[in-house]
């Protein structure tokens, strides 16, 4: 694929500004292999911390955090929080949908959905409305699943525990 313009290619005309968000149909996603992706809203935003990087902070607001590199820190975000395979997050985690496909040292609270990729490993407890484990994962910690946060009563199905060893 070449990676400038042929001289004699007729370039496609520009298109016009609306003022909006483009088509959710011209949207390419980031990682595309990563299983049971929610589907985004048109207007949701994702902030990317890139491969290349390492940051130190707090991330908190609204929208969708997508690492791919290094972050150290808490990260409550009323949106979802993806770990690429490959990257690392040491903090504590508060989001609607976490997925995690590298590293995450420290728990997550509150989470409606929790899943963990064949290439994820979490060290820390999970506690979550429901939670997906790929074979090849690993954990280390306590998990609490299918539980209502004010009534502490379990939703049909839940199961509790502590996970103490590595899947395989």
């Amino acid at each position: 694929m070449a990676l400038w313009k042929e001289p004699n290619a007729a370039a496609p005309p520009p298109k016009e500004p609306t003022g909006r968000a483009p088509e959710m149909s011209t949207i390419t996603p980031l990682n595309q292999d990563l299983p049971r992706r929610m589907p985004e809203r048109a207007d949701a935003k994702e902030s990317l911390i890139a491969s290349d990087l390492t940051i130190e902070g707090k991330i908190e607001g609204a929208g969708h955090v997508r690492i791919a590199g290094s972050f150290k820190g808490d990260v409550h975000v009323h949106g979802n929080l993806t770990i690429d395979p490959g990257a690392r997050l040491t903090g504590q985690v508060r989001a609607n949908t976490v997925v995690v496909g590298g590293e995450l040292h420290g728990n997550i609270e509150a989470a409606a959905r929790v899943e963990l990729l064949a290439t994820g490993v979490v060290s820390g407890d999970v506690k979550a409305g429901s939670l997906i484990v790929s074979a090849g994962s690993r954990m280390r910690g306590q998990v609490e699943f299918g539980w209502e946060e004010k009534s502490a009563k379990p939703i049909s199905g839940a199961v509790t525990g502590k996970v103490d060893s590595a899947f395989s």
